[in-house]
């Protein structure tokens, strides 16, 4: 063989299995809202619309509500017309948990509760990259009962499980909303650790579709037809009687 002849490096012959870092980031940088089905489109269509200030998406699990929610907000907050995530719930969990026995401070403490949303955000951010943003506010986690008080400008407000909101709670939630700010409010009523007469969701929903006339709230109703996580969810909730 003569010298002249070049091996071809090793290191080149898998090029295909290379990924393109800069076609990585431009992929991890875009948010993209894809719908499965019908409600989910809806959902999107409402949420991505900034003349709708609120937006309700109500209905069992595994229907991308909480998902799609979060989704917005950070296509939002990448395309600048918002500068914080604001993440919420009621300090209510499984079989009425509290937050106060959890060690560490507040986001410690509420870290179980959105763990979901989290796992979401870290699609699209570094763990160094989250930790600088709640370190700087750009994404705060503020329990619905710390939030009395305040007014949230140029803020995205995701509102979760508020199915264990009371009516009052719901009330006082729906009025933290300033200058380009939006909210999406999600919840399961079938989930629900409150009775009928104490739940904000249902109290809230009810006067909503008596009024009748809203030019900013938006509702979105899924059903276990909608659920997009594996068909045995389905098969659950119907075990359940859940419709």
């Amino acid at each position: 063989m003569s010298r002249r002849t070049k091996h071809k490096p090793k290191h080149t012959q898998d090029n295909q299995n290379i990924i393109n870092i800069n076609e990585y980031i431009q992929r991890k940088n875009k948010v993209v809202l894809v719908p499965r089905n019908l409600n989910q489109e809806t959902y999107i269509t409402k949420l991505l619309d900034p003349s709708n200030v609120i937006v309700f998406g109500v209905g069992p699990a595994g229907t991308g509500k909480t998902m799609l929610a979060v989704l917005a907000a950070i296509k939002a907050l990448k395309d600048g017309s918002i500068n914080k995530i604001v993440i919420t719930r009621p300090a209510v969990g499984v079989d009425d948990e509290k937050h106060g026995f959890l060690p560490g401070d507040l986001n410690s403490k509420m870290e179980p509760w959105t763990r979901p949303i989290f796992d979401v955000i870290q699609e699209y951010y570094g763990p160094k990259e989250i930790k600088t943003m709640i370190d700087e506010s750009v994404i705060e986690i503020s329990p619905l009962a710390f939030m009395r008080g305040r007014t949230f400008k140029n803020a995205f407000i995701i509102a979760d499980e508020m199915q264990n909101a009371t009516p009052n709670q719901m009330k006082m939630l729906l009025t933290r909303i300033g200058d380009e700010s939006r909210m999406a409010v999600t919840g399961d009523i079938q989930q629900t650790d409150r009775q009928e007469s104490q739940n904000g969701l249902i109290n809230f929903g009810n006067l909503y579709y008596k009024y009748s006339q809203s030019q900013y709230i938006q509702f979105v109703k899924f059903q276990n037809t909608d659920i997009e996580r594996h068909p045995v969810v389905t098969e659950v909730l119907s075990i359940y009687g859940d419709k």
